[in-house]
């Protein structure tokens, strides 16, 4: 199912074209309607941003993988937000390890942490080593421990040399392709994903 938002951020700010793809159509539309969406059928190619919804659990189907792939030449800047994440069976590093195997290298600027049931509630900001505690929303941000630090450090270090190489604007040329943590109900994600979509808005400034 294909669908496509419009989003400003501000009554100047200029009007964003906005896919959201994915085969399980109650996903894409929980996206949609989260970034004020409305479904079309215009050319995915001629759209700003797309933003592919995967479900580790489900994987990923032809339909969606041939879609990613008719952006590459136009340089569409996509990003990937990872649903699924109350589900104990897939996590967000099977997701990944999905994308970089279907759609394309990515970068993760957000891994998610769990509290003692094993329930997704909080994510570490690469960038910062920062953590980010969606217990409330805005979300809470705290120290994170030494432990948390060690563990995260070579995804740091490979996030942050990818965005050196690909400098600060990457994301929005479509040469960087984030992949989110995101489950709409207990808010994780929903403001990394409007951040982005801010970077397009403010790319087309």
């Amino acid at each position: 199912m294909h669908t496509h938002s419009q989003i400003s951020t501000n009554s100047s700010a200029p009007e964003l074209k906005i896919r959201v793809i994915g085969h399980d159509p109650s996903q894409t539309a929980a996206v949609s309607r989260l970034y004020s969406a409305s479904v079309a059928k215009d050319n995915p190619s001629e759209c700003d941003l797309a933003i592919f919804v995967i479900d580790p659990s489900k994987g990923i189907d032809p339909a969606t993988i041939a879609t990613w792939e008719s952006l590459d030449e136009s340089m569409v800047p996509r990003l990937i937000a990872v649903v699924g994440l109350e589900n104990s069976q897939a996590d967000f590093d099977d997701a990944v390890l999905l994308a970089n195997r279907v759609f394309a290298p990515t970068v993760t600027p957000y891994l998610v942490l769990h509290d003692d049931a094993g329930v997704a509630c909080a994510l570490i900001r690469l960038e910062d080593m920062k953590i980010l505690d969606y217990k409330t929303f805005p979300p809470t941000i705290e120290e994170s421990e030494s432990e948390h630090q060690t563990l995260v450090a070579e995804f740091k270090t490979e996030y942050l040399e990818t965005i050196e190489v690909m400098g600060a604007d990457g994301f929005s040329a479509g040469l960087v392709f984030p992949a989110v943590p995101l489950w709409i109900e207990k808010k994780i994600g929903t403001d990394i994903i409007a951040g982005y979509i801010k970077q397009v808005v403010d790319a087309k400034i």
